[in-house]
């Protein structure tokens, strides 16, 4: 064989072996791509709803990186007796809000359901009833005995998109320090860099248990309102699945479960829906 016909059978060769590389390459990917797909279908059927609380205990709150508490309790029940597959993540009440609001298949507990979220969610409940109330620190003079005397201060320190920052916003308030975490809130206060801070009174004691504050170490001032919580969900959410949990809560309420649920957190109250609750907005 000549040298002209030794080099064109060399980059004959090359030329084959850089076309098995392209097919095994084209191979590989497409094979990436369908495992990918499978995984994802595998994600979907794994979990029908994705559910999202956040840090508020007693209500729910993370243990040891495991979501505790009196909804997550009731939340859990309730996928049981359903037969519902889903994933809960504690994550900041924003971050929350915005998945149930954005994303189809999602349940965010516990919201507050009220006249201006009604048609932004499918809702499941009611869960907790509370009350809202100004709080200052203890042994400081009362600095007000209204909403419109709050109005009038330096600072009010709030949850971020919490319904109590939203209702102060639609009242007037523009003298609002927004917090993404009620613990920052307190510390807030208790160190007197804000007046005054908003919160709900029956989560109040486990919120000044969680950052070591005596338990008196906050007064109440002004009670401005009372309000229902409930589980809302998208509103892409199958409407089937959500009646099926509400049906569901409502079996918990007959048998005593949810009472015997709702005792072990909040001994001195009564469960939400077994009595006649009246929300009060301002």
């Amino acid at each position: 064989m000549g040298k002209r016909a030794l080099e064109c059978h060399y980059f004959d060769g090359l030329t084959d072996r850089a076309g098995d590389v392209r097919v095994v390459r084209t191979m590989a990917a497409w094979w990436l791509r369908l495992v990918m797909a499978l995984l994802l279908c595998t994600d979907a059927r794994a979990a029908e709803l994705l559910l999202y609380t956040e840090e508020n205990p007693p209500i729910n709150f993370s243990h040891d990186g495991v979501p505790d508490g009196m909804a997550v309790a009731v939340v859990t029940e309730l996928l049981r007796r359903t037969e519902t597959r889903a994933e809960i993540k504690v994550v900041p009440w924003a971050r929350g809000y915005k998945m149930a609001t954005t994303l189809p298949n999602v349940g965010l507990f516990v919201t507050v359901r009220t006249p201006d979220r009604e048609t932004l969610f499918r809702w499941v409940g009611p869960i907790v009833s509370t009350s809202t109330s100004l709080y200052a620190r203890k042994g400081e003079p009362l600095p007000v005995s209204s909403l419109e005397e709050a109005r009038q201060l330096s600072r009010i320190a709030v949850p971020r998109e919490w319904y109590s920052h939203q209702v102060l916003v639609r009242l007037g308030f523009t003298n609002l320090e927004l917090v993404p975490k009620p613990h920052e809130m307190v510390r807030m206060t208790l160190l007197g860099r804000v007046p005054l801070m908003v919160y709900e009174d029956q989560l109040l004691p486990g919120l000044l248990k969680e950052v070591g504050a005596p338990p008196d170490a906050l007064q109440p001032v002004h009670t401005f309102m009372r309000t229902s919580s409930y589980i809302a969900f998208s509103l892409e959410t199958e409407k089937a699945l959500v009646q099926r949990w509400q049906a569901a809560l409502d079996d918990m309420k007959h048998d005593g479960s949810f009472a015997r649920i709702h005792y072990q957190w909040f001994p001195d109250s009564s469960p939400a829906g077994l009595k006649a609750d009246q929300d009060m907005l301002p």
